[in-house]
């Protein structure tokens, strides 16, 4: 049967690379993968320090199982432009850093020791893309993401599409192609068995066909008390076949759903039920790792999305993201709009071919997930290209029949090949640009931006980001304008039937080239910070879940008397899914504030606004030389669910951290994010505090990023790396006012 293990430990990394040394092996470091070729400072750096090549080696002793065998190393991503040797003949190039590829070694696999040798060049090749332009983003270098060591049979299951044609049905119908591999040209004679398991292990179904060539379509009818895959219940299934030939046997498995999606004219449909899209843009980056970044960091971003931003939505821009985060995805209810790797620019024919073979890969990869429910088959932002385009639709619709296609443009009156009318408007802002004589406008008319007198289904997937950047340190001024355009457009979205929803620009900071960003080698365009730190703009989306998935009420102010243009804190913004708020300050009467729904009629959660409409400046405004401290409280059924109070004068209290979890895998490479927080003596962040932190790790482990850090906007943030062996891992942080204080993780 089918051996499927990982083949990430016991790297050789060396930079550089020569093709007449790559069958013998270097002097280097030992790395674990996923691995980086450059671990990079959080800001002002060179990002053509990892354009260049590198070499990864390992040594693949032959073993007894691999006679009359298949033996393979399957990557699940490196960047970009990758060569693959054995015992020092070429035997695979794969020109694409986003999606996956196998290496077939047995032809050139022999008794005794193997060395595996891969060149991996980090250079912006403009024959691949998205270079040959300039991208509004790092891609890094490294074999980053896992490798697997594969043994099958000569003849083998090399994928399996499963589709649900009547999901809504009470008696249910599942198909599975199922694609043979078969490099020897062995005969083929057998059969093919597939079954179909609930989560509890429960036979749902099962055929059994015989072979009639190199793939075949099996046919699983009248299945019955299975559930929807919905976004408040995703219900996974998973089909197993079962191939066996004369060569041997082997097995496939794939989780699916039974979920049916489109995008109408009206709005989009998941199950036949109007859902209105909201959500984020996400890169693949994290500080100092790039791009390097295991299991537990795709799936966590996933649940920040959907449990901390309350988004039913993510745009992977602008590439195919790591299976692990899809996969997660799929298990907690995540819509998922996937795409081509791309960022404006459109190369030669050359490039485009490599184009379309991305969205072929792309497809084939990722067709079983439930989670996603749209294939982005344009280079994002770029001009029209009638026969490139022409193209990529046709190739995504034969491959799948089942989800729309969709192609991110910013330009108007574009051709529109694609089922889905995807655009960035980033109308709003654009009135503070000179010579621009047009209002203010939240978003265009789809007329406008399509130059079509009819409907067509439509989405928005970028808006803010660069047109107002916002980093978690600014004034606050700033970020209550910045909260006011993201919900801003989430109304405006929300009232308009023809809209499906929205992405913002974006989930959090990155770090980008020099001709983008802050000049510090950073977009400040998300609503979280690079260590997925809320800023204020977070929360706009938070509150927007019902209260019953976690009651959010915040207030969108430092609580200072100056910090704002000319003083004062009004307006206040507090964003929040309460029914209403009472609000007491200092020794005034409390008073009870509902949410605004004159400005904001059609979000599922206004905020609540105080400004002239509610309160008096004798109340909450000029009061003179005194400043009071002040207390907020929400309440739902007429109940209070939570409290914030705020202090008139804080001071440092207390050093928060907190680790996203306490327990590690050892020699899995296992990586936990911790966030430091310096809270004042009501426990909120001190918004200005930027002391240094000194930090140090004993234990089984390291620290990714630097050992003396500085607050930006009260926090900071590290990762830890577990290592190979289990034990306790100390983590001490020392800092001015706080003193010495510890966490404490355990690695198993």
């Amino acid at each position: 049967m089918r051996r499927y293990e990982s083949f990430n430990k016991g790297w050789t990394f060396t930079e550089g690379f020569s093709a007449a040394h790559a069958g013998e092996m270097l002097a280097g470091e030992v790395v674990q993968l996923p691995h980086t070729a450059v671990e990079l400072p959080f800001n002002y750096f060179d990002e053509t320090c990892y354009q260049r090549a590198f070499t990864y080696q390992k040594e693949i002793v032959w073993e007894e199982g691999f006679e009359g065998c298949e033996v393979s190393v399957a990557f699940d991503g490196a960047m970009a432009d990758n060569v693959v040797y054995l015992n020092g003949a070429e035997i695979l190039a794969h020109k694409d850093g986003y999606t996956p590829f196998e290496a077939r070694l047995t032809p050139k696999l022999k008794a005794g020791k193997n060395l595996l040798t891969v060149k991996v060049d980090g250079s912006e090749n403009p024959a691949i893309p998205p270079f040959g332009g300039q991208i509004d983003y790092l891609t890094y270098a490294g074999i980053y993401r896992d490798t697997w060591l594969k043994v099958t049979t000569p003849v083998s299951i090399a994928n399996v599409k499963i589709e649900t044609p009547d999901a809504l049905a009470d008696r249910k119908t599942v198909t599975a192609r199922i694609f043979l591999a078969n490099p020897q040209s062995q005969p083929l004679s057998g059969a093919v068995t597939a079954t179909i398991t609930d989560k509890s292990g429960k036979v749902m179904a099962s055929i059994r066909a015989e072979l009639s060539g190199d793939d075949l379509t099996l046919r699983l009818e009248g299945i019955e008390g299975a559930e929807l895959w919905d976004l408040d219940n995703p219900a996974l299934y998973t089909l197993t076949a079962e191939l066996e030939t004369a060569a041997g046997k082997d097995s496939y498995s794939s989780r699916f759903g039974f979920r049916t999606v489109e995008f109408r004219i009206d709005g989009f449909f998941l199950n036949g039920r109007n859902v209105k899209l909201r959500g984020l843009n996400r890169h693949q980056a994290w500080p100092h790792l790039g791009y390097a970044m295991g299991r537990r960091g795709q799936e966590k971003d996933a649940d920040q999305m959907k449990f901390d931003l309350r988004c039913n939505v993510v745009r992977t821009s602008h590439y195919p993201q790591s299976k692990w985060f899809l996969d997660r995805c799929d298990e907690i209810g995540l819509l998922v709009f996937e795409e081509i790797p791309g960022w404006q620019h459109i190369g030669d024919k050359a490039w485009q071919q490599e184009s379309v073979a991305n969205v072929r890969r792309m497809i084939e990869r990722d067709w079983n997930h439930p989670s996603i429910i749209i294939w982005g088959v344009r280079i994002n932002e770029s001009q029209d290209n009638h026969d490139f385009y022409l193209e990529t639709n046709r190739v995504a619709r034969e491959l799948d029949t089942t989800r729309q296609t969709g192609g991110v443009r910013f330009i108007t009156d574009s051709e529109l090949l694609e089922d889905v009318h995807t655009q960035n408007d980033f109308i709003l802002g654009l009135e503070e640009q000179p010579g621009h004589n047009r209002g203010r406008i939240v978003l265009r008319e789809q007329s406008e931006i399509t130059g079509k007198s009819e409907k067509v289904p439509y989405m928005i997937t970028e808006y803010n980001g660069h047109m107002y950047p916002t980093k978690r340190f600014d004034q606050e001024q700033r970020q209550a304008e910045h909260v006011t355009r993201h919900l801003l457009v989430l109304n405006a979205a929300a009232g308009d039937e023809n809209i499906s929803g929205c992405t913002g620009w974006c989930m959090f900071d990155y770090n980008t080239h020099k001709d983008f960003g802050a000049g510090d080698r950073i977009c400040y365009h998300g609503v979280m910070d690079m260590y997925r730190e809320p800023k204020f703009a977070a929360y706009a989306y938070a509150s927007q879940g019902a209260p019953e998935g976690g009651v959010v009420l915040k207030p969108v102010t430092y609580w200072a008397r100056g910090e704002r243009n000319i003083g004062g804190i009004l307006p206040l913004i507090i964003l929040t899914n309460c029914d209403y708020v009472e609000v007491k300050f200092g020794d005034l009467a409390p008073k009870r504030i509902g949410p605004d729904r004159q400005t904001y009629p059609h979000l599922p959660h206004p905020p609540v606004i105080l400004d002239e409409r509610n309160v008096t400046p004798a109340e909450f405004g000029t009061w003179g030389l005194q400043w009071r401290g002040g207390v907020i409280t929400g309440y739902v059924n007429g109940k209070p669910v939570k409290t914030v109070e705020l202090a008139g004068d804080p001071v440092p209290g207390s050093l928060q951290i907190e680790a996203d979890d306490t327990q590690l895998k050892a020699g899995e490479k296992d990586t936990v994010r911790v966030i430091l927080r310096a809270l004042d003596q009501c426990g909120n962040i001190l918004p200005f505090f930027d002391d240094p932190v000194e930090l140090s790790l004993e234990g089984p482990g390291r620290i990714i990023g630097p050992v003396l850090s500085s607050f930006k906007g009260g926090t900071t943030g590290l990762y830890i790396e577990a290592g190979n062996e289990p034990g306790t891992l100390t983590l001490k942080a020392r800092c001015r006012p706080f003193g010495e204080q510890t966490i404490t993780l355990t690695v198993a």
